[in-house]
């Protein structure tokens, strides 16, 4: 055997590697979702509903969570953001 080896590994071909996931525009139909990063971004098509697990994936890329969190593609995290009890709500006398 020769001292070469053939398992050497090529770094030329290694390219920079990135955190950053690529994610293909899910809305498909017309007029557009909103996206994700819209204030209006709750509004888009359910894609997947599963309530037995407490969430809804959106045409957008969002995951709604029953509690109304949400988890935006591009990993963002947006807090629950439930309206106020019954308790809390002021009336007009």
């Amino acid at each position: 055997m020769n001292g070469a080896s053939s398992r050497g590994t090529d770094k030329t071909s290694i390219s920079p590697t990135t955190t950053e996931r690529k994610i293909p525009p899910m809305c498909q139909h017309q007029p557009p979702c909103p996206t994700a990063d819209s204030a209006d971004r709750e509004s888009a098509r359910l894609v997947a509903h599963h309530p037995e697990q407490g969430w809804s994936l959106l045409c957008n890329g969002v995951l709604l969570f029953e509690d109304t969190g949400e988890l935006l593609p591009d990993g963002q995290i947006i807090a629950p953001h439930r309206p106020l009890g019954a308790d809390h709500v002021m009336t007009a006398a």
